[in-house]
């Protein structure tokens, strides 16, 4: 991070809508300030899209009267209730609000909200990086307030809140996972008082709404080194009250001298690899952070499904459908989507195991073609969190893994040019096997459907109709059915 002089903070704040919004405060006889986390990010040299902007007065008085400066340039939207203003102009939001005080109960994070000086003001932030001011009235323009030592925490790597750390957490909950997601965004260091308050305060989070915490947790999921929020969470006891089912998966249990790998920091090691992965593609966010979960949960099920077997040691069988049952109760109580995304996330966390089953035994057309018809248009991401599944400390056994996986992928664009079966359709459907044997909606159904699925995928009959109705009607035959017009 490099040091700004007030000059070169007013070559920073050159843009034409902060020297209009200066010149409308002079006009109106009040102090503007923008501030918060566009001033940090100016330090950190970060792009940044949100301005807000604090008056020593009303904050929507000087957004009308922006307003009127700008005419049609301008688009403003008004939040009375609220107190705030959001003017839009030249590609630029500001949003706009007086200087306030605050106090809490303890019940609720909904604050009781009074006028306030601009020392108020930024004492209720959250972080001391947060509370940073920058002037913008033309006789002091550029000039920068730094009540609490921010600039030396942004040098430094810290974050600290400016106040008690106890008082911050506990009037706001949810500024811990703020906490969390600021230090994984930014690769920074809890302050040690700020982290031993997060542990003595990790409770209060329950009267969060869970939307607010899943809008935390999937911005700590986009951050390039995910795994550092989750290490977070755990450390001071917060992810076992948000997301019991990942801490439950840390520890390892040792039994005859065998233990088995600690899941937690797998799983994590998982995550991060499929974010390293997915930093060099040209794909939005929606697309990372969904791949992202699924990745996160992919091993949900191993607590519940460990055993032990005296000849095989540790074992987990099955956890892959178990995790896939755990994920819409999951999805449902922390208000996820409950749509074709969390399908997504049930999907790759079922078939993780398919891809590592066959690279480590021959790779055979009937089994790569399985796979690609279940995981259909996911296939591609299904074996980026098969490989990043990898995390074997065994150079060669990991080296034997990718390279199997590099013949599983080379036969799914063989199978894939020669038949599309990514959106694979059986060719004799269930209304057409009724009609041909005048058959009710039955058990037996199921099975003539499921047997020419298999002899398609096995390569015993082409991926034809007609072969496919003639491979049915055979096996009707030997289960003692017949066609209506025999």
């Amino acid at each position: 991070m490099r040091s700004i002089t007030q000059e070169e903070m007013k070559e920073l704040l050159a843009a034409p809508v902060f020297h209009e919004i200066g010149k409308t405060a002079d006009e109106l006889g009040v102090e503007c300030f923008v501030v918060g986390g566009y001033v940090r990010d100016l330090y950190l040299e970060r792009p940044s899209k949100d301005i807000d902007c604090v008056v020593v007065g009303s904050g929507i008085c000087v957004a009308e009267a922006m307003k009127k400066r700008l005419g049609g340039r301008a688009h403003l939207s008004v939040f009375r209730n609220f107190g705030t203003a959001q003017l839009k102009y030249d590609g630029t939001e500001v949003e706009f609000v007086g200087a306030r005080r605050e106090s809490y109960s303890h019940d609720s994070r909904k604050p009781i909200v009074e006028d306030g000086t601009l020392e108020d003001d930024l004492d209720r932030r959250d972080f001391t990086i947060n509370a940073l001011a920058v002037c913008l009235n033309q006789s002091r323009y550029g000039e920068l307030i730094d009540r609490f030592n921010g600039l030396l925490d942004l040098e430094d790597g810290i974050i600290a809140t400016p106040l008690d750390p106890d008082v911050t957490f506990s009037d706001d909950p949810l500024r811990m996972m703020r906490c969390i997601r600021f230090a994984t965004q930014l690769r920074f260091q809890i302050e040690d008082a700020t982290q031993e308050a997060l542990a003595r305060n990790a409770e209060r989070i329950k009267i969060i709404s869970r939307e607010r915490i899943s809008d935390e947790l999937n911005k700590i999921m986009l951050s390039p080194i995910p795994s550092i929020g989750f290490i977070e969470m755990q450390r001071c006891g917060l992810l076992n009250l948000i997301l019991p089912e990942i801490a439950a998966l840390e520890g390892v249990e040792v039994r005859q001298g065998r233990g088995h790998k600690d899941n937690f920091y797998h799983t994590l090691e998982v995550l991060d690899n499929v974010a390293r992965t997915q930093a060099g593609m040209e794909i939005d966010d929606e697309k990372r952070l969904w791949l992202r979960w699924a990745a996160l949960l992919h091993d949900i099920g191993k607590p519940r499904t460990k055993r032990w077997e005296n000849q095989a040691g540790w074992t987990f069988h099955n956890h892959n459908y178990v995790g896939r049952k755990m994920v819409a109760p999951l999805f449902r109580r922390m208000k996820l989507p409950l749509d074709e995304r969390m399908a997504y996330v049930e999907k790759l966390v079922d078939l993780h195991m398919r891809p590592i089953v066959i690279a480590d035994d021959e790779v055979t057309d009937s089994a790569v073609r399985r796979l690609l018809f279940e995981a259909g248009e996911d296939i591609d991401d299904l074996m980026m969190l098969c490989e990043a599944d990898i995390t074997s400390k065994n150079q060669q056994r990991k080296r034997q893994f990718l390279e199997n996986f590099r013949m599983v992928r080379e036969k799914l664009s063989d199978l894939q040019a020669r038949d599309n079966y990514r959106t694979w359709t059986n060719p004799v459907t269930g209304e057409e096997i009724m009609e041909t044997l005048g058959l009710p909606p039955c058990r037996q159904i199921g099975i003539l459907k499921q047997a020419v699925k298999d002899a398609i995928w096995d390569s015993v009959i082409p991926n034809e109709h007609e072969a496919a109705r003639q491979y049915m009607l055979q096996k009707a035959a030997e289960m003692g059915l017949k066609p209506l017009n025999s």
